[in-house]
């Protein structure tokens, strides 16, 4: 039971409102979180078994004293001492594909049990446990690779890697912190041990003490009541607008009679904005917990160089203006669910290639599989994965065939006429993801095929009528290469240079750039949908920044332009900034 009369006072705000009483509980515990976390930044700094103690409780609180989810608790424990005992007891290569595929099994029982419920208005812990596999299965790969000689890792591996097993009370602060146990951001082990020692907040060695951010009284954790108010605010108000909207875009509109009384256009509009308004929630969800993070601490990450100022974006897992105005599939989907990304980049795209190789369809296919089951077994999410995939392809080869035409004929400046094509790619992009991830919400296979059928299958026909104007066999490939080459300027003098060294020193750029940006840098558990989180695929976005610093190579050659002296560092660098504004 949960704690005495603590039922009461939900039920009846749930009533006037209309919603459950586990739907409000929930987001109590968001708004809640921000106290605990302030009380949690002012134990001692050097008692961290005080911290991990408050942490538990808390948790506990709200598990049992909220919810009254002691099946919940169960399955955390389960998941938590298995993932412990296998990593601690198997010394094996295969330990963390052990690992893996005990939390991955345990969580599709689960997803399986929620589905055959099928009631969103219940509380229950697929939420937090999506959350849980993502921390656990890379703890078991970090365990691995402490054991591992450092000439062995990746730079990435030697920051995170366990070298010695942490103790039950740590571990147990880790799997139940508070902030992040219903809805994320995930996090590593080291992050986690870093905070909890304080060790997080060492200035660098040779930085100045005076550029050390304000701390209150004797404690290490910077003052972050500012940043943290702020996420609180954003999240409160994206609530707001999802309250208000969801009244007026939800499922049964678009599988009911009206939605068909308005005209084609009207129905696409309508159909974005059922998306937006998903998106919503947990732009809501996930800034309040990511603001009751940085409260905690636990958000730092640093000072930044230019402002000298304290950074807090850490466990940032959204960035909700990169979304709405994202011009192409890769940035729509690289600025979602951030972290479900990292961790399937890091702890299954880059684990299943082997040590010298370069990731290829296998991993790329084995990631995708991952976050497919990972979401759980509604045919909805598999419709939007295979969907996505080739939109993805279209807007690649979209990209690379009509953005140079757009540009000057060097490739670095943009034409008057880029500020079009931008405003296109824009909508395009929303417009074409408003039908893609609508199975994501909607759920169901026929319930998908309806409103797709209402919107005459749009982003489907336009991929197959993409599919076939950029294929080698018809003209209006070549006539756009031609015309590409024919913006070219005179040819003049020309001196050649390595190619292979262009290559290898471009892919080492990238490389570099990538891991530097993912170094910088969940799922809502009241709901059974969680949204997108469909796997990054980093080795094809270096393949297509090397592509186009070879075209930009070659492109000199046909004006005969001087190789000699060519940076290709900085045309890395520019290309990789274009892709962040493309």
């Amino acid at each position: 039971m949960p704690l005495p009369y603590i039922n009461a006072p939900f039920e009846y705000v749930a009533s006037v409102l209309g919603n459950s009483a586990d739907e409000l509980k929930l987001v109590t515990t968001f708004y809640l979180s921000f106290p605990l976390a302030a009380a949690l930044k002012r134990l001692p700094d050097k008692e961290p078994w005080k911290k991990n103690l408050f942490i538990i409780s808390v948790s506990m609180f709200y598990l049992i004293g909220l919810f009254d989810l002691w099946s919940g608790l169960r399955t955390i424990l389960i998941s938590a001492a298995g993932a412990y005992t296998i990593s601690s007891q198997i010394n094996s290569p295969y330990m963390p594909w052990i690992g893996f595929v005990f939390l991955m099994g345990h969580l599709s029982v689960n997803h399986l049990y929620r589905q055959t419920i099928d009631d969103s208005s219940l509380f229950d812990i697929t939420g937090a446990q999506m959350v849980l596999v993502m921390k656990l299965t890379a703890f078991c790969w970090n365990v691995q690779d402490g054991r591992l000689p450092e000439a062995d890792l990746s730079d990435f591996q030697k920051e995170h890697a366990i070298r010695t097993m942490p103790g039950i009370i740590d571990y147990a602060g880790y799997v139940f912190f508070f902030p992040a146990i219903m809805a994320g951001p995930a996090f590593d082990y080291c992050d986690y041990s870093q905070y909890i020692t304080t060790t997080m907040f060492t200035l660098p060695p040779g930085t100045d003490p005076s550029k050390a951010p304000p701390t209150r009284k004797k404690h290490k954790i910077p003052r972050s009541g500012t940043p943290a108010t702020i996420k609180g605010v954003y999240g409160t108000l994206w609530l707001i607008a999802f309250l208000k909207f969801s009244g007026w875009y939800y499922p049964a509109f678009f599988l009911g009679d009206e939605y068909m009384k308005y005209g084609f256009l009207r129905r696409v509009w309508q159909l974005y904005m059922f998306g937006l308004t998903t998106r919503m929630k947990y732009y809501a969800i996930w800034s309040l917990s990511e603001g009751a993070c940085i409260l905690s601490g636990i958000g730092y990450n640093g000072i930044d160089p230019v402002t000298n100022r304290a950074k807090w974006d850490r466990l940032t897992n959204i960035k909700p203006w990169e979304i709405e105005t994202a011009q192409n599939a890769r940035a729509y989907l690289g600025f979602w669910n951030i972290n479900t990304n990292h961790w399937l980049r890091n702890y299954m795209y880059l684990r299943v290639t082997p040590k010298g190789k370069k990731p290829g369809f296998r991993a790329t296919l084995a990631t995708f599989v991952t976050s497919a089951f990972w979401h759980g077994f509604y045919p909805g999410y598999y419709l939007t994965f295979v969907l996505a995939s080739f939109v993805q392809t279209v807007a690649k080869n979209g990209r690379r065939m009509i953005r140079p035409l757009f540009l000057t004929p060097d490739g670095k400046s943009p034409l008057p006429s880029k500020r079009y094509y931008d405003i296109f790619t824009t909508i395009l992009t929303q417009v074409v993801f408003a039908y893609t991830v609508a199975p994501f919400v909607l759920l169901g296979f026929s319930d998908t095929l309806i409103v797709w059928a209402r919107v005459y299958f749009y982003t489907i026909v336009g991929i197959g009528a993409s599919f076939a104007l950029f294929s080698k066999s018809l003209p209006f490939r070549k006539q756009i290469l031609q015309l590409q080459s024919s913006r070219a300027p005179t040819p003049a003098t020309f001196t050649s240079v390595d190619e292979s060294t262009v290559e290898k020193t471009a892919r080492e750029e990238v490389r570099k750039e990538r891991l530097l940006a993912t170094d910088a840098q969940s799922s809502d558990p009241g709901h059974k949908v969680p949204l997108f989180g469909i796997a990054d695929d980093p080795e094809a976005e270096i393949d297509d920044i090397v592509r186009e610093v070879k075209a930009e190579i070659e492109q000199r050659r046909r004006r005969g332009s001087a190789l000699q002296g060519f940076d290709i560092k900085k045309a890395v660098q520019e290309k990789l900034m274009e892709f962040k504004k493309a």
